[in-house]
C-alpha cells in the first residue's frame, strides 16, 4: 500500500515540468502529491496503531465523498489501459468508519483488479444503500437484517481460479 501512494506521488512529481507553462496543471499535480503524501502519513499512523495494538477511531463519513476523492490517485495507479467508471448513487448512506481502514479497502481492491486486467479493461466502483432480510443477514453470517451502505467493485479482468478460489 505504501509502495503504491509512492508511486502516485513519483508519477505526478514527473509531471511537474514548469517549462511547459501550464501553471494550473502543475498546481493541481501538487495538489495530488499533498493528498497522496497525506494519505501515506495517515498508512503509517494506521501501522503503527496496529503496531501498538491501538484502536482506530472510527467516524461518520460520506462514502460517496471518500470514493470521488480517492477515484484521482486511483486514476494514476491503475494506467491508462483501464477505464475508471464511479457509480455514486446520491442516496447513499453514511457509514461509521475509520478513514485510512477505509482507504485501504478501496485501494487493496483496486489494485488487486488492476492487477487481474494486464492488458486493460473496466473497473466499476459503485456505492448505493441495501436492505437484508433475515435470510440474506443468514447467508452473510456477520450481519444482522436491516439497513446498509454497498461499496461494489467490479472489474472485467479473468477472475480467479479454482485453487484460488478454494484457498480463499
Amino acid at each position: 500500500d505504501f509502495n503504491n501512494l509512492l508511486s502516485v506521488i513519483i508519477g505526478y512529481a514527473d509531471e511537474l515540468d514548469p517549462s511547459r507553462g501550464d501553471t494550473e496543471k502543475l498546481l493541481k499535480n501538487a495538489e495530488q502529491i499533498k493528498k497522496a503524501g497525506l494519505r501515506a502519513a495517515s498508512l503509517t499512523r494506521q501501522l503503527l496503531a496496529f503496531s501498538r495494538q491501538q484502536v482506530l477511531q472510527p467516524k461518520i463519513l460520506e462514502l460517496n465523498g471518500v470514493v470521488a476523492e480517492l477515484a484521482k490517485m486511483l486514476k494514476r495507479l491503475i494506467g491508462a489501459d483501464i477505464e475508471l467508471t464511479l457509480s455514486l448513487n446520491p442516496a447513499t448512506g453514511r457509514v461509521k468508519a475509520d478513514q485510512s481502514q477505509l482507504d485501504q479497502v478501496i485501494v487493496n481492491l483496486v489494485v488487486n483488479a488492476r492487477d487481474a486486467m494486464p492488458d486493460g479493461g473496466k473497473l466499476i466502483i459503485e456505492t448505493t444503500n441495501a436492505e437484508l432480510d433475515e435470510r440474506q443477514a443468514a447467508k452473510l453470517h456477520y450481519a444482522r437484517p436491516g439497513s446498509y451502505v454497498q461499496l461494489i467493485v467490479t472489474d472485467t479482468g479473468a477472475g480467479m481460479d479454482g485453487e484460488t478460489m478454494a484457498h480463499i
